[in-house]
């Protein structure tokens, strides 16, 4: 017995390391998943058609996000490893990598945001039993787009630097940025969206103001802090004098991140298209799954940080060449993750009931929005191993079979799943919704099969140079 908790449980110096890389990216995480929820309260205050709408355009702009996370991934990968072998200079190219695509991704999203919106927004907004002006949703969510537009580059860019420094053990900037674009957010919420003494607010667009300034706010407090404290930040010195990447690390970022690309961008429009299966029950469990979405994905920042602090933690130690050690460390940092979101999951079903009554919706939207708290709830152990699987994988470069493993499984397995039995059997979004939370317990018995072969380990920056 006593081998065995010495093989999942850490000591003092683990968890400190630990704590200290985890909580700033968790308390993060917790803040902007927090305003995002109070986001979807106040615009939830509004009606049903106003938070329908915003749902919509975020699910879009949810896809973007994941794909400014896939293009930073590759490079990511190899900014953790390089600078757990010292290599200051590997880091800079690798962000100078970052710059250059979280740019050439938010161009393209902008096009594709003017040209396609509508279609794309009306896919999720289908007939159902509930009296929802499917129109009038249309129009608050096009007018809602049209200012969300503006913030994409700034949180591209604020992502290429956050994710660099949290490579190099600066998580705190981050989060403190974090911390302060939320307070922008929230005053600004109360004031633009509901208005204040003669001023009526903007009811949706006043949501979107508010979010766009807070992106803005904390791309530039993340930007000036880094180049200011560049000492502590020796990457960013001389950044921005060339452009100039070395061919063989531009190859290898390449071929390693390429495969994440692929991988964030079918993950995020894989689950944006089971989110469109499920709204074929109709509008009122689109609304349903957006609050329910919404809660739980601040619950969730137990097992996402988990996920950061793994890419950080064991790319370094396998930059440096601890192959045991990093061995070692993912296997408790992952049993800490599940212990955690053990207890986590059981206060969010205690707590699932509450959350949908401060919304001003139909009570059918309520009951369903409770149900599926209470499912992501239970299955939240289950994720956590999940997540904490690919990541493990991905820390040392397997990004071939974290595509596998990832977004095949998503296209392969769960869309086929959620589309049969929405089309072709009587089941309602409840059972649908079980049946596919349930089914990322076999992707739990594979990641731990990849995990146990040992194929992940790949020091990735061996030969690289100093140059």
């Amino acid at each position: 017995m006593a081998s065995i908790l010495k093989k999942f449980i850490g000591d003092k110096a683990f968890y400190r390391r630990m704590i200290i890389i985890t909580v700033p990216i968790m308390i993060q995480n917790i803040i902007t998943n927090f305003v995002s929820l109070l986001d979807n309260l106040m615009v939830g205050r509004l009606g049903t058609e106003q938070m329908s709408g915003v749902a919509a355009v975020n699910q879009l702009v949810f896809v973007f996000n994941l794909c400014i996370f896939g293009v930073i991934s590759g490079a990511g990968i190899f900014s953790a490893q390089f600078y757990g072998k010292g290599d200051h200079k590997g880091v800079r190219d690798t962000f100078r990598i970052k710059m250059i695509l979280v740019l050439l991704v938010s161009i393209l999203a902008e096009i594709v945001f003017i040209f396609f919106g509508e279609p794309l927004i009306m896919s999720f907004l289908n007939e159902g039993t509930a009296p929802i002006d499917i129109p009038l949703t249309l129009s608050f969510a096009l007018d809602y787009m049209k200012v969300m537009l503006i913030g994409l580059p700034a949180f591209a860019i604020m992502q290429a630097y956050s994710d660099t420094l949290r490579s190099t053990d600066k998580t705190v900037l981050p989060m403190v940025a974090s911390v302060i674009a939320v307070a922008v957010n929230l005053a600004l919420n109360f004031i633009l969206i509901f208005g204040i003494g003669s001023f009526k607010g903007f009811g949706v667009v006043g949501a979107a103001i508010a979010t766009v300034t807070a992106r803005f706010t904390e791309c530039m407090i993340v930007i000036i802090s880094t180049h200011i404290k560049h000492k502590e930040n020796p990457f960013i010195v001389g950044a921005y004098r060339s452009l100039k990447i070395p061919a063989s690390l531009l190859a290898g970022v390449t071929k390693k991140g390429f495969p994440l690309m692929i991988n964030e961008v079918l993950w995020s429009v894989g689950m944006t298209v089971i989110v469109n299966i499920y709204s074929l029950h109709g509008i009122e469990v689109f609304a349903a799954q957006n609050i329910s979405s919404t809660v739980s994905n601040l619950f969730n920042c137990t097992f996402f940080a988990f996920g950061n602090a793994i890419a950080i933690i064991i790319g370094q130690h396998l930059g440096a060449g601890n192959v045991e050690k990093a061995k070692d460390e993912t296997r408790k940092i992952i049993a800490a993750c599940v212990m955690l979101c053990v207890v986590v999951g059981t206060v969010m079903a205690f707590v699932a009931p509450l959350f949908p009554e401060i919304y001003n919706t139909e009570e059918v939207v309520k009951k369903i929005a409770s149900s599926l708290l209470i499912i992501s709830a239970v299955t939240m152990p289950i994720h956590g191993l999940a997540h904490s699987s690919y990541f493990t994988l991905r820390s040392g470069g397997k990004t071939f079979i974290t595509f596998l493993f990832d977004s095949v499984y998503v296209w392969v397995i769960l869309i086929p799943t959620a589309y049969f039995l929405t089309e072709f059997t009587p089941l309602g979004i409840i059972p649908v919704y079980t049946v596919v939370q349930c089914l990322e317990f076999v992707k739990v018995i594979i990641g731990l099969s990849l995990l146990k072969s040992g194929i992940w380990i790949n020091n990735l920056v061996a030969d690289s140079n100093k140059k």
